[in-house]
């Protein structure tokens, strides 16, 4: 693969980017704290990749699908979990299946909506969040649940530096790009992404697979929540707030096209550790925090410029 190629794929420019701005980091610090902030940057990222996954999935279907119920999502999962776990070890595989299951019901519910009562997909899962949330906070009353012993120190732990739940992270990306890439599912997302009405005349079953899709956006947002609550010390009703832009963002900086029918899961990666590294940049310039929105946006719209190109059709 020569290096003209290797530009050419969209998901290089998040790469870059964050190589640009962890360097532009060190060179700041005169290198010191350089591998703890890349520690750092994987150990945060991991959370934005789970729910990226979930959100490219659904994008990729085509313009006006996207899932905003996802911050609600994961602050009920990760109640749900917490709260039948309730700080036992042995209640771990209980805790999971639960807020699995309440992922799988968040899922159902915004295709209900979408389907069912015709309503456009970003009022849908903007309206179901309000109930997913509603629920969480009757569940929880407010008060941070705290996460069994075994689950905190497996979202924490880590072998030479490296974050183990970013391992786990990198395994599950590898999986969902298979899927993407070689399965009838994958394909299918693809096709309706590219023109829905073709791939309905071509046989493919275009309900089924958009049901399959905000349900596996669901699932994988509660995922985030379990492992969010054990990695932040339990869970607690604002921990999703952060993850509704940075879900979108991830997905359209990472290469995926906002149009439909194109998309790429290992720019998720790039673009989330770009987020992280970009904050940590300008906390480290000692930018105040008006001043980091303004920069992280601006510097946002500019990595998506150059690497867009895609046509909107």
């Amino acid at each position: 693969m020569s290096i003209k190629s290797v530009f050419q794929k969209p998901w290089i420019w998040s790469f870059l980017g964050a190589g640009l701005v962890w360097l532009a980091t060190i060179a700041f610090t005169r290198g010191h704290g350089g591998a703890d902030v890349v520690t750092a940057a994987l150990s945060f990222a991991t959370f934005t990749v789970i729910v990226g996954i979930g959100q490219m999935f659904v994008i990729t279907t085509g313009p006006g699908n996207v899932d905003l119920s996802i911050p609600a999502n994961i602050a009920l999962s990760g109640v749900v979990a917490m709260k039948v776990m309730g700080v036992d070890n042995a209640m771990l595989p209980v805790g999971f299946l639960a807020a699995l299951g309440a992922g799988l019901g968040v899922g159902v519910f915004n295709y209900c909506l979408i389907r069912v009562l015709r309503i456009p997909p970003i009022i849908a899962t903007l309206s179901a969040s309000f109930i997913v949330l509603s629920t969480a906070i009757a569940m929880s009353h407010g008060i941070k649940i705290k996460p069994p012993p075994m689950l905190a120190s497996f979202t924490t732990m880590q072998i030479y530096g490296v974050p183990v739940l970013a391992v786990f992270a990198v395994a599950l990306a590898m999986l969902m790009s298979v899927v993407l890439n070689r399965t009838i599912y994958g394909r299918s997302v693809l096709g309706i992404g590219q023109n829905m009405r073709a791939a309905w005349l071509s046989g493919i079953k275009v309900e089924r697979i958009r049901f399959a899709t905000y349900v596996l956006s669901a699932v994988l947002a509660s995922l985030c929540g379990v492992v969010l609550a054990g990695f932040s010390g339990g869970a607690a009703l604002n921990m999703g707030e952060e993850y509704l832009l940075a879900s979108i963002a991830v997905v359209v900086i990472g290469g995926t096209s906002v149009a439909g029918g194109k998309a790429n899961i290992a720019g998720i990666w790039g673009a989330a550790l770009f987020l992280f590294l970009l904050v940590t940049m300008l906390n480290t310039f000692g930018a105040s925090a008006g001043i980091r929105l303004i920069m992280t946006g601006l510097i946002i719209v500019a990595v998506i410029t150059v690497a867009g190109g895609d046509e909107q059709r």
